[in-house]
């Protein structure tokens, strides 16, 4: 479509402020963005939307011209709703590198102009996606009229005849037609079925390769097209990881590899349309980062517990609508490490945070609106609110268990962390007052070492973890590590090899029963004078007596860590 053909359009509310000779350029796409450097995630003839965020004083508009202009962008359009008007400074900047500038009046959302532009380009590509988006253009409305990608999947089903899921990049279900019989409200995918697919889209996306990906899951071949926001345009090389992160994707019944280019043009004009959708729900998801970032600064910089406590007073209503009160808080901590030391994994925390932490039983989008994750540096940090309810034992309830926390994303994540990353949680006890939240802090950030410690690339340790040598253990140097438990163990071992006499399964059960000779001769089935020949030989070998404590304690020590 033509610049000219925006102008042109009153609904978008669009003014003309420089450029008026480039009107007839051709707009291939739509990015909003508020980066002060933006042209990695560029291609070439996008109609760029911006808030303005990134200008600090006058300087700065000449550079992010000149990058747009070298990016080769048709134009840029700036909303009036942060600074009122465009400041000059854009205005002369635009008119002297030639790139054509457009004011967005504060009443017109961004997600209206990138509807309108990706309807039009997908429309010239598809006839038959523009007819299918001019039928229900009511799904990219707000409100529960507008249905939101359940109505343009429904669509895919009675229109095209095609099953199709919208899955996170957890696997999570989001949204599903209910064509071709599937029951109830919802689709019949089942949850590991979901896991599978969100792996295995996540591996092949490592690779490099383009979409769709063709998955067979026992008779069922599925395609597999990865949903990218207008914000998650591709970069260069060094983004692919963290773009695989935190792409949704659209499963499709069938074998892409059989369609007509025409009909592959119309699934990616419609991942467009759902990547309109995705956009609107991530700009809503700022307040709440605003919520969750104001109240760590103050947290970590030792603000007093009533200035705290009405920060969450603010929050507890947005997280949690009608609960009147604020709640019990939960503090968990993630963080994304990529081989190699690269420091940019902090917003990829922040994001798969968000999405881990959503109920996998949950489908659709909105129960991930209560949810608060800010990041700073590498870390992400999300306050989790819990309604106010109790245990027997008047303490705050169970809320969020790091052994489950992970369970269910743990493979898709997995296969895209594969190969240079890891993702590491630890989470704090729940605390009831504004009080508790520095500590509760500091005991996520604690208990997320102790994960960093354990193998895998998806590791987490929760509060209980940080009561009992657990916590020690995984900070023992490794080379000390493997000196002490040869030093105990490694005796025992070539015994066990040359003699068969299994010392080492004696020491481990005579440790577990506390030391009591008939409780573990019973356990081996052994007479207690066989048993007692055993550990005389341990104690021979090692130079250690069983009977001292210090001993026993060495011996445990040795056995955990190796």
């Amino acid at each position: 479509m033509r610049l000219r053909a925006l102008l042109d359009t009153d609904a978008l509310g669009l003014k003309l402020l420089g450029g008026e000779d480039e009107l007839d350029r051709g707009v291939r796409g739509v990015m909003t963005t508020d980066l002060r450097d933006p042209s990695r995630y560029l291609s070439g003839g996008e109609l760029v939307l911006t808030g303005l965020a990134w200008r600090r004083d006058a300087a700065d508009s000449e550079a992010f011209v000149r990058l747009l202009v070298q990016a080769g962008v048709a134009a840029l359009a700036a909303g009036e709703a942060e600074l009122g008007d465009v400041p000059e400074d854009l205005v002369a900047a635009c008119a002297r590198h030639r790139l054509p500038l457009f004011a967005v009046h504060e009443s017109v959302a961004f997600a209206t102009i990138t509807e309108h532009v990706v309807r039009q380009v997908s429309g010239e590509r598809a006839g038959d996606l523009a007819a299918v988006v001019d039928r229900h253009r009511r799904m990219m409305t707000s409100g529960p009229a507008g249905g939101g990608p359940d109505v343009v999947l429904d669509l895919l089903g009675s229109d095209l005849d095609l099953r199709a899921w919208l899955l996170s990049p957890t696997g999570r279900l989001i949204a599903g037609s209910r064509a071709a019989g599937a029951p109830g409200d919802g689709p019949a995918l089942p949850a590991d079925v979901c896991a599978r697919l969100a792996a295995e889209q996540q591996a092949a996306a490592r690779t490099g390769r383009l979409g769709p990906h063709r998955v067979t899951l026992g008779q069922t071949t599925y395609s597999v097209f990865p949903v990218r926001g207008s914000g998650r345009a591709a970069g260069d090389a060094r983004d692919v990881r963290g773009r695989v992160l935190s792409d949704w994707l659209l499963a499709v019944e069938a074998d892409a590899g059989d369609w007509a280019e025409e009909r592959l043009d119309l699934l990616h004009g419609v991942t467009q349309l759902i990547a309109v959708e995705r956009d609107r729900r991530d700009a809503a998801r700022t307040v709440r980062r605003r919520l969750a970032q104001e109240v760590l600064e103050l947290v970590q910089a030792g603000a007093a517990p009533a200035e705290i406590a009405a920060r969450l007073r603010v929050a507890a209503p947005v997280l949690l609508p009608g609960l009147g009160t604020a709640p019990h808080w939960q503090v968990v901590v993630a963080r994304v490490d990529w081989d190699g030391g690269e420091a940019d994994g902090g917003p990829v925390a922040q994001a798969l945070l968000e999405e881990v932490l959503v109920d996998p039983a949950a489908t659709g989008t909105e129960h991930a609106d209560r949810i608060a994750v800010a990041h700073t540096g590498d870390e992400a940090v999300a306050l989790v609110p819990l309604p106010a309810v109790t245990g027997d034992d008047g303490h705050p309830g169970t809320g969020v268990l790091a052994e489950t926390l992970l369970e269910s994303v743990r493979d898709p994540l997995t296969a895209g962390l594969d190969g240079d990353g890891r993702l590491t949680l630890g989470v704090s006890a729940a605390v009831h007052s504004a009080e508790g939240l520095r500590g509760a802090l500091e005991e996520a950030r604690h208990a997320r070492r102790v994960a960093a410690a354990r193998k895998g690339r998806v590791c987490a340790a929760g509060h209980q973890e940080l009561a009992s040598h657990v916590l020690l253990l995984p900070f023992v140097p490794d080379d000390v590590r493997r000196a002490f438990t040869a030093r105990l163990l490694d005796p025992l071992r070539a015994y066990d090899r040359r003699h068969r006499a299994e010392l080492i399964p004696t020491l481990e059960a005579f440790l577990d029963c506390d030391g009591s000779w008939t409780r573990c001769a019973s356990r081996l089935h052994l007479h207690v004078n066989t048993l007692r020949y055993r550990v005389g030989r341990i104690e021979q070998l090692t130079g250690r007596d069983l009977s001292r404590l210090e001993d026993k304690l060495d011996f445990f020590l040795a056995l955990r860590m190796s």
